[in-house]
């Protein structure tokens, strides 16, 4: 009886691949996606394939994601890091792919056919859920969709209602002190920034006097940066206000202040700032803290007014409620408690944590009879949906690394695609008559932008409409680079 031989390296389906690159699909352009791409290129390339090739999703027409649609307007330094990310987008092994919606317009069943393996890095966009009564009081906003406005979203309305003359800030992060900053500046303040016409004529009509943010602990507890806190005072139209009697520590505190030189820096500023006299500026905007939140206002359906209870300090750092409740004269809250990432198409989702289950970025599906962990084959995430919304954007590189070594070692067990060929998949997508963007569109669209500007002596207006972005985007030459 013959013996059947032995297969060798030749023979294995990784060796058979040989002869083309390593294809990833990453959904989402944003830091987070932008970063896994870098990480990919500057890794050894895996047995069996000659270097990788990249392809980008991304829903908007333009990439950039948070920096584009999260970022306040008046944080150029922060939207700096768009320089960075524009020369990983300019490699020849990475294309963009915009105005795609991936569920709709492709299916992660679409994306096995043309990638060897599919990295997610959605982001998170919505707000997470307080639970207060009045929560739904007309008047009642959550801080994620007065970001997109501002930033010129362009699937949210054009106007925002800025009638209110005392406005509240439920949360104490980076997003409550942006949401406050726009709220308190004047629109004139905010024209030579990149905001829209629309947007600028919604904050030219602001009626807010007084803006007032609530943190239900203390000062040692606040999740906000040095720097942003410290940009509150920089405007002249702003007077920040820190009532002394919130400025309280626990030992658990002043352990945050010694073990953290950012904790530190932040207790610093909020006591300067309680001992000062007040100033004149027209705008007030008040930072308080020891303060929850326990029901928004409400008369005829809107909001009249916000109560908290006064906490205190229990020594570890955390607080309980004192059973002391205070009404504020309030017309307007905006709550910025946190971003939750949304439910991905097919994909296991934890709708508590607001993240896609995962070890280490490989996607975990479930336990089998054993107890042990299992995989879905050739699928990842990296960013907010892979750890929640926590950290500032840099911290997403450590993500993608960690997501991207996963990714490597399995290379050699990947299903190989069945339709590789880069024009696979724009074939598929013109087929189905999806006007995407590229990478040449976004410079197109940039150039476009730039030039808005320039009258006005701005670096750029962006702009809002969609179908005006993948207009430009797509120009009279709609090849891809």
């Amino acid at each position: 009886m013959p013996v059947e031989p032995i297969p060798t390296a030749a023979d294995t389906p990784t060796r058979r691949r040989s002869t083309r690159p390593l294809r990833i699909a990453i959904v989402g352009a944003g830091p987070a996606g932008i970063y896994a791409a870098d990480a990919l290129m500057k890794s050894d390339t895996p047995a069996g394939f000659t270097g990788v090739s990249i392809d980008l999703y991304e829903r908007m027409p333009a990439p950039f994601g948070l920096i584009r649609y999260g970022v306040a307007p008046d944080h150029p330094r922060i939207k700096g890091i768009i320089t960075a990310l524009h020369k990983v987008l300019d490699k020849d092994s990475v294309r963009l792919l915009g105005n795609i919606d991936y569920g709709t317009d492709i299916t992660l069943e679409d994306l096995r056919q043309f990638y060897d393996a599919v990295i997610f890095s959605t982001g998170a966009n919505a707000d997470r859920a307080l639970e207060v009564p009045g929560i739904d009081l007309d008047g009642s906003y959550g801080a994620a969709d007065f970001v997109s406005w501002y930033d010129g979203h362009p699937d949210v309305p054009r106007t925002w209602p800025l009638d209110a003359e005392k406005v509240a800030v439920l949360g104490v992060g980076n997003v409550a002190l942006d949401v406050a900053r726009v709220l308190a500046k004047t629109g004139d303040e905010l024209l030579p920034t990149e905001i829209p016409p629309n947007v600028y004529d919604g904050l030219k009509a602001n009626k807010a006097l007084e803006v007032h943010v609530f943190g239900r602990r203390g000062p040692a507890q606040a999740k906000f940066t040095p720097l942003e806190l410290r940009e509150l005072d920089h405007s002249p139209t702003i007077e920040v206000i820190v009532d002394p009697e919130d400025i309280d520590y626990d030992e658990g505190s002043e352990a945050a202040r010694r073990h953290s030189k950012q904790v530190d820096m932040i207790c610093n500023t909020l006591e300067q700032w309680a001992i000062r006299d007040i100033g004149d500026r027209p705008h007030k905007l008040f930072l308080h803290f020891f303060e929850n939140p326990s029901e928004i206002l409400g008369e005829n359906g809107k909001v009249v007014g916000l109560r908290t209870e006064r906490t205190q300090l229990d020594g570890t750092g955390n607080c309980k409620g004192t059973g002391e409740f205070k009404d504020w004269d309030i017309q307007a809250v905006y709550r910025a408690v946190g971003y939750l990432s949304q439910n991905i198409p097919l994909l296991p989702f934890d709708d508590q944590a607001g993240t896609v289950p995962n070890e280490a970025g490989r996607v975990l599906v479930d336990e089998d009879a054993d107890g042990a962990d299992r995989y879905m084959p050739a699928t990842y995430v990296t960013g907010w949906i892979k750890r929640g919304p926590v950290g500032l954007i840099g911290h997403t590189k450590g993500d993608a690394n960690e997501t991207i070594a996963c990714l490597l070692d399995d290379a050699a067990n990947f299903t190989p695609a069945a339709k590789p060929e880069p024009d696979a998949v724009t074939e598929f997508l013109e087929g189905k008559g999806i006007p995407f963007t590229t990478w040449a569109g976004w410079y197109r669209l940039d150039a476009h932008e730039r030039a808005l500007g320039e009258p006005q002596g701005r670096e750029r207006v962006k702009v809002v409409e969609r179908a005006k972005m993948v207009h430009v985007s797509r120009g009279a030459a709609e090849a891809l680079r």
